[in-house]
């Protein structure tokens, strides 16, 4: 074995055990922090904390106050593990997701067309209540209300499939929104991908149609790490 690989061993070894993975994150986080305040933050005892803390030797420094700092090592190990991770939601997609089927194109676009269907009741509606006189006029024209119905859009699909994943049109096509990693889909995901499907619908597909992964019709999924199968 070359020098190189035993280097290579060595460092995935380091980076290989949990605690030592968050003492990184918390000092990236942190700047700086103490042994016990290191210690206190993982609830760990004291001689886990010194044999972790000998081992990530390379990747530390100690401030004249005695506490614990990333050197340049640290930062770029932090970077391995960000590399690993993307790796890992893939990993965990293809073994925890494989029974469940990406849906089709066609399925997403029926779905999507029942929710601008949703969206424009609820505008019309709103402003029926809004403005009784509509009522006697017939004035009402979408085109004056575009911008509305569009945040009125993104409000609806966020809320919705950062609760359950569905929307009223991918209930009824009986597809889901999820996240490709272990965690759930969230508000904030669900807020990221809908940003592109109501506002930049063309970019957002023709970009998504470029990355040749079909997991992500969209590029907005892709980028907030989500897609949609067959519930």
């Amino acid at each position: 074995m070359s020098l190189n690989d035993e280097n290579i061993s060595k460092i995935l070894l380091i980076l290989s055990h949990k605690i030592r993975r968050d003492i990184l994150l918390f000092l990236l986080e942190k700047k700086e922090l103490s042994f016990s305040e290191l210690m206190n933050a993982l609830e760990i005892d004291t001689g886990r904390m010194s044999f972790h803390l000998r081992n990530l030797k390379l990747f530390l420094d100690q401030t004249p106050t005695g506490k614990y700092k990333l050197n340049r090592f640290g930062q770029k190990a932090l970077g391995i593990l960000k590399d690993i991770e993307a790796l890992s939601i893939d990993v965990d997609f293809l073994e925890s997701k494989s029974s469940l089927y990406v849906a089709k194109f066609s399925r997403r676009a029926l779905a999507f067309v029942v929710d601008l269907g949703v969206t424009f009741t609820i505008l019309v509606t709103v402003t029926l209540i809004a403005e009784l006189s509509v009522l006697f006029t017939g004035q009402f024209l979408f085109h004056q209300n575009f911008f509305l119905f569009l945040v009125l859009l993104w409000t609806y699909s966020t809320l919705l499939e950062g609760y359950g994943g569905q929307t009223v049109g991918k209930y009824l096509l009986m597809i889901k929104a999820v996240s490709i990693s272990s965690k759930g889909l969230g508000y904030d995901a669900a807020a990221v991908r809908n940003f592109g499907k109501c506002f930049v619908l063309p970019i957002d597909l023709l970009i998504g149609l470029r990355l040749d992964d079909k997991r992500f019709i969209r590029f907005f999924d892709r980028y907030s790490g989500t897609t949609v199968i067959r519930a």
